[in-house]
Parts: C-alpha cells; structure tokens; sequence
C-alpha cells in the first residue's frame, strides 16, 4: 500500500509537470513579439506578478521557513526562470517606457522580498511562524493574480465566444488546482490549499464557461491564433494565477 508520504510526493511530481506546461503557455506570445520584433499592445503585467508569486513560493518552501516543500520550491523556481525569460525578452523590444517600468518593478519586487525575507528569519521564530506569515502573503498576491482570468471570464460572457478561452489551457489549470489542492490535504498546508483551491474554482467556473459558450463562437474564429498575454497566465496555486504552490 502506498503511504502518505509517497501519495505526496507522486502528486507532486504530477503538479510540477502539469504547472511547468502552464509557465510554458506564454510561449507563443513571445515567438510573436521575436518575429515582429516589437511588443505591439502586450503588457508585461502578467508576468511582472507570476514572478512576484514565484519567488514568494519559493522562499516558503525553502527548510528554515516551510521544510518537506522541496516540490513547491522546484516548480516556482522553473517558472521564476521562465518569467524572467519572457520579461528579458519584452525589455529588449519594447519602447523606453516599457523598459522602465520592467526595470522599476522586478526592482521593486526584488526589495519587497528582501524585507519580507529580513523580517520572516528575525521576527518569526519557529516554523509555523515563519510559515504563517509567508504563507499569508503567497495567498494574497495568489487570489490578485486571479483578476486575469475573472477578465477573460467576462469577456466570454460578453461576446458568447471562448476564443480567447483556449480549452486545454483552462482543463489543465483546472488540474494543476486539483493536483496542489489533493496535495495539501495529505499533510495539511493552509495555504496551498488556498491558493490552489481557488485555482481550481477558477479553472472549473472556466469550463463550466466553454461549455455554455463553445457552439455560440463563430466558426470563424480562430482558435488556434496567439491570445493576449493577460488570457495566457490563468493558472494559480503553486503553478502559474499560482503555480501558488
């Protein structure tokens, strides 16, 4: 029979695997941005938070914060590395403007974490401290992550179309949440299960949406195109929206 523990760890894995295929969704966006050689209307936004989100992920999976998480650190640290991929490429073809406001706010992100970092090893003295107050915070820019999806959700609603709801993309953050979520509650983690649980809400309300508006998109659309960057970072939890694992 299987133990928990190994459960655990085989759901983990799982969660790694499905979270990296939603870091990598963006790809597409980016191969447009290289050929044209120019950001035209995207926004670097989704970006700038998913690395945010990572990075905090990271430092509480990290031993002297959240020990036995070497997962949650695994998978954020591969989409830390995928963010900042995306976002090197959009400094280098956007305007001025648009540079700047990269710069200004990994900068920004890099400071805020450093404080979060100082205050969690020296104020927080235990485990479950440390992990509290990280983990709070992980959840609060988790849950702001998921205005993305709400706004492609809207959009659905609006035009009765889901071509800017790609399908597969919104089963697999549906399972990336289920995945985290079943992982959680084999050694109970608050705030994975937050995160994650809200990530599989917003991947199930998704579907939920395709199936109700798939037959009213016209034939015409085409499904397959590139979307916008904001329609591309649904995920959440702990993979992209999260992994927040």
């Amino acid at each position: 029979m299987v133990s928990a523990d190994t459960a655990r760890t085989i759901l983990g894995i799982i969660g790694n695997v499905i979270s990296f295929f939603l870091f990598a969704s963006p790809l597409p966006t980016f191969v447009k941005i290289y050929k044209k050689m120019a950001v035209e209307e995207f926004k670097p936004d989704p970006y700038i938070a998913t690395a945010m989100n990572c990075m905090l992920w990271i430092f509480y999976g990290l031993p002297m914060v959240h020990p036995d998480s070497i997962l949650v650190v695994t998978i954020n640290s591969i989409g830390l590395a995928m963010e900042l991929i995306y976002l090197s490429i959009f400094f280098l073809y956007a305007p001025n403007k648009g540079r700047a406001k990269v710069i200004g706010w990994v900068a920004l992100e890099i400071l805020f974490l450093g404080v979060v970092a100082a205050c969690t090893l020296t104020l927080r003295k235990t485990h479950a401290q440390r992990s509290d107050l990280v983990g709070i915070l992980c959840v609060i820019f988790g849950v702001l992550m998921y205005a993305s999806p709400l706004t492609v959700m809207r959009k659905v609603i609006k035009t009765k179309s889901v071509k800017y709801m790609p399908f597969y993309l919104s089963l697999a953050n549906f399972l990336n949440g289920v995945i985290w979520v079943t992982y959680a509650l084999i050694r109970f983690d608050l705030y994975i299960l937050i995160g994650n649980g809200l990530g599989a809400l917003s991947g199930a309300i998704q579907l939920i949406l395709y199936a109700c508006y798939f037959k009213s998109t016209p034939k015409d659309d085409d499904e397959n195109g590139v979307v916008e960057p904001s329609e591309l970072q649904l995920s959440g939890g702990n993979g992209p929206a999260r992994p927040a694992v």
